[in-house]
């Protein structure tokens, strides 16, 4: 029986800021055990988006990568020597492979996006089944995860997002990213919780997917608990990035009134398969690194 060639030991790191609460780690390190990578370790960095171009030029050949999380995943695009296709579309690479160099340096730094896989297959686990086929959709928020959002949704057959931002303007856009991409957009203003609300009434979307950070879609959660009945959301599904704390309280109102849920770690862990691949060159079990998330998750007290 054939083996795999051994692949030399390396390192990779998730930055971001903050990022001390960061399940990378726990995902990747699983991988790698798993997969007989032995010696290659994955670290956590509190990064800037100032301090990370003196980050990328100290890079050398010891580095399989990065990670990259919020506010990194725009900033990066223009320290790279290669963009893949996806990552230039969506504005927003949340992967950094360094490619081999000589005598010790990095070779070529290429940016991936893997975080439009993760949200297509976290809502493909959800619901379940080859018959569900949303066709509205909303996204909450307008910035780097926002964009690979749209990219998801289109991959799933959506035509037509609401995007509920409060600023849409700039280069990294959700909405600039979205005429790049092809994707109708329908843009609602978010001036208050209230406007954002009645952007999802009285006709909830098929799918919406939270982009936002833990506790600003809070106020929203109340006026759709208040405003719809139990049942109201069966049939529809909530993806809300936020994993810790979980359920957050838009998740929570969402199940209560029948809608089904995402959890926000599911993206995690499908985004952090993909940069497995791109890190290793080999494919990990997904389910070793579920198992080693969800074990970790019931250590922190996370209710699932």
């Amino acid at each position: 029986m054939a083996t795999s060639p051994p692949v030399a030991a390396r390192r990779a790191a998730v930055l971001g800021h903050p990022i001390a609460h960061s399940l990378s780690p726990t995902l990747h390190h699983a991988a790698y055990h798993q997969l007989g990578l032995t010696g290659w370790t994955y670290g956590l960095q509190d990064v800037t988006a100032e301090q990370l171009p003196a980050v990328v030029r100290g890079l050398d050949a010891s580095w399989a990568g990065l990670s990259l999380t919020m506010p990194l995943k725009q900033t990066v695009l223009g320290l790279l020597d290669h963009v893949d296709p996806l990552a230039e579309v969506t504005g927003a690479a949340n992967t950094l492979v360094v490619q081999p160099g000589r005598g010790g340096a990095a070779g070529p730094l290429v940016g991936f996006n893997t975080d439009v896989a993760g949200i297509v297959e976290a809502l493909r686990e959800a619901m379940p089944g080859g018959t569900w086929r949303p066709r509205t959709a909303a996204v909450l928020g307008a910035r780097a995860t926002a964009s690979s959002a749209l990219a998801a949704l289109g991959e799933l057959g959506v035509r037509t997002t609401s995007l509920v931002a409060r600023r849409v303007g700039g280069p990294g856009s959700a909405l600039v990213a979205a005429h790049r991409m092809g994707v109708s957009v329908d843009h609602r203003p978010w001036t208050s919780a209230e406007t954002a609300a009645d952007a999802l009434l009285p006709a909830p979307p098929d799918v919406l997917v939270s982009t936002v950070p833990a506790g600003v879609a809070d106020e929203i959660a109340d006026l759709l608990a208040a405003r719809l009945r139990p049942g109201d959301l069966t049939g529809r599904l909530l993806l809300d990035v936020v994993y810790h704390p979980s359920p957050t309280p838009l998740a929570r109102a969402w199940g209560e009134l029948g809608g089904s849920v995402a959890p926000g770690w599911a993206m995690l862990l499908h985004q952090a398969v993909g940069q497995v691949r791109l890190f290793t060159g080999r494919s990990p079990d997904v389910e070793v690194m579920r198992a080693a998330l969800h074990a970790e998750l019931r250590r922190r007290g996370t209710v699932d």
